[in-house]
């Protein structure tokens, strides 16, 4: 019996880098957890994933390994993506199946090799029939914009691995810009920032809380400070320093300039019509990095445009997945082609 024997309706999965959200037709989203797992390196099994896994993260033993299979938002590591893939549905426990459909929400930058790797994932796992959609249009249909109307719309998703750009009209993406830089090359600038001007080694985990507490995009009316733990390179002690958002700030701002270069090119190469609807209706930010403090305002001094933030920024991609499945004749034409190898 396949794992997706425990569903009683199809499903939408959100497969990203940072978290994996489930959308169970007639039942909404019914799973949101961190795209990690806990494995036992002895056995290979999985002792834990998700929201368990994520609290181990940074203090597990030599026996214990925490995966995140996903990386750029596509598959790193496709046994231990299958496993997880599986172990999360067994966990949401919703009866007997009578559908075998998924609809999974992957960026539009995505290659044939990955998008493979993303139906292999899923039809090892036992599902029959198995269709993608990029995220951008995914987010779109879930922030309720109608997609196939002959009207322009800008979407940014900035998630954990990508930022998703794209303009879309007509039931389909007019022009796509995809960066492999969001959420976890920020995490990553600040380790090296702490270890490279203060000497301290900090986790994951850290440097996400003082990203989501004290990052910023623009120069906040009151600037922040922070106590950071971590570890003395010196002499292997623990430390804690003080930093400020404005430092937090200065070293961000090399990803966030990638992010608005990529927005003002793909503006640059869309027919002059759409140009105009863009101005009409703005850009949408959606993913978790539409959270960071200040980004709505600073891309709005970067294009000249109005810019606005999805009410639930972090739930519009699977949002939309869960759409397109509980409707999916309706929007059958959204979905990314497949190819037969």
């Amino acid at each position: 019996m396949g794992i997706f024997d425990f569903l009683t309706a199809d499903i939408a999965i959100d497969l990203g880098t940072a978290n994996t959200l489930i959308y169970v037709k007639g039942k909404g989203v019914v799973l949101n957890e961190p795209s990690m797992v806990a494995i036992d390196k002895n056995s290979k099994r999985i002792i834990a994933l998700g929201n368990e896994a994520k609290e181990m993260q940074g203090k597990e033993h030599s026996e214990i390994c925490i995966i995140r299979p996903l990386r750029d938002g596509v598959i790193a590591d496709f046994e231990i993506a299958e496993a997880m893939i599986r172990a999360f549905i067994k966990k949401i426990r919703v009866g007997a199946l009578s559908s075998r459909r998924v609809v999974i929400a992957v960026p539009s930058g995505v290659t044939e090799v990955e998008k493979r790797a993303v139906r292999d994932s899923a039809e090892h796992a036992g599902i029959k029939e198995v269709h993608l959609i990029s995220e951008p249009m995914s987010a779109a249909i879930g922030l309720g914009i109608d997609v196939e109307a002959p009207v322009g719309n800008m979407i940014v998703d900035i998630g954990g691995g990508t930022t998703e750009i794209a303009v879309i009209a007509l039931s389909g993406i007019v022009n796509e810009e995809s960066l492999r830089i969001a959420g976890d090359k920020m995490n990553c600038s600040i380790i090296h920032f702490f270890k490279r001007n203060h000497n301290i080694l900090i986790g994951e985990k850290t440097a996400e809380a003082i990203k989501c507490e004290v990052g910023s995009a623009v120069p906040l009316k009151n600037e922040l400070k922070i106590q950071v733990k971590g570890r003395d390179l010196v002499n292997g002690l623990p430390k804690t320093i003080e930093v400020s958002s404005t430092e937090i700030r200065k070293l961000l701002n090399a990803s966030i300039l990638k992010i608005t270069k990529a927005i003002r090119q793909s503006l640059e190469k869309i027919p002059p019509e759409l140009s105009a609807d863009i101005i009409d209706r703005g850009v949408m930010l959606t993913g978790g990095g539409a959270l960071l403090k200040g980004l709505d305002d600073r891309i709005r001094l970067e294009t000249n445009l109005p810019v606005h933030v999805a009410e639930d920024p972090l739930t519009a991609v699977v949002m939309g997945t869960g759409k397109v499945i509980d409707d999916f004749n309706e929007f059958s034409n959204v979905l990314i082609r497949n190819r037969r190898y």
